[in-house]
C-alpha cells in the first residue's frame, strides 16, 4: 500500500492508461448531485460486492468503464479489480479484504473523485 494518497497519485500519473481517466461533465454533475456522503456509501457497497470476495467473479470484468463516477475513479486509481489492486497497491488477491484495506481503497477512490470535482 502507498503511504499517502499523494504518493499513490504520483505513481498512477506515470501510467498513460491510469492517467487517461477523468470525470466527464455528466459524471461531475452526477457526483455533485449525489454528494460526497452518498458517493462514499456507494464506494463501500462496490468494495463489498465487487472487490471483497472474488468467488464467482471474473476478475477484471466487475467494474464498468462508465455509468458511475466511482467506476471511473476505480480505473484511474487501479482499484477496479483484485488483480490491479495487487499489482498497484500490493494487497493479496486471494482472500477477503481487511477493514484497513477497505478503508485504504475507499480513501484512494474518494480522494481521486474530490480532486476531479474540486481541482
Amino acid at each position: 500500500m502507498f503511504n499517502s494518497t499523494d504518493e499513490c497519485f504520483i505513481a498512477l500519473s506515470k501510467s498513460k492508461f491510469r492517467s487517461s481517466f477523468h470525470l466527464k461533465t455528466r459524471d461531475i454533475l452526477h457526483a455533485k448531485n449525489l454528494g460526497i456522503d452518498k458517493i462514499s456509501s456507494h464506494i463501500d457497497h462496490f468494495i463489498d460486492t465487487r472487490l471483497n470476495n472474488n468467488k464467482g467473479i471474473i476478475d477484471g470484468k466487475q467494474t464498468p468503464y462508465k455509468g458511475h463516477p466511482v467506476f471511473i475513479a476505480q480505473h484511474a486509481t487501479a482499484t477496479c479489480c483484485r488483480g490491479c489492486i495487487k499489482k498497484w497497491h500490493g494487497i493479496d488477491e486471494n482472500r477477503e479484504l481487511t477493514l484497513k484495506e477497505k478503508e485504504y481503497i475507499k480513501t484512494i477512490i474518494l480522494s481521486w473523485i474530490k480532486r476531479e470535482l474540486y481541482s
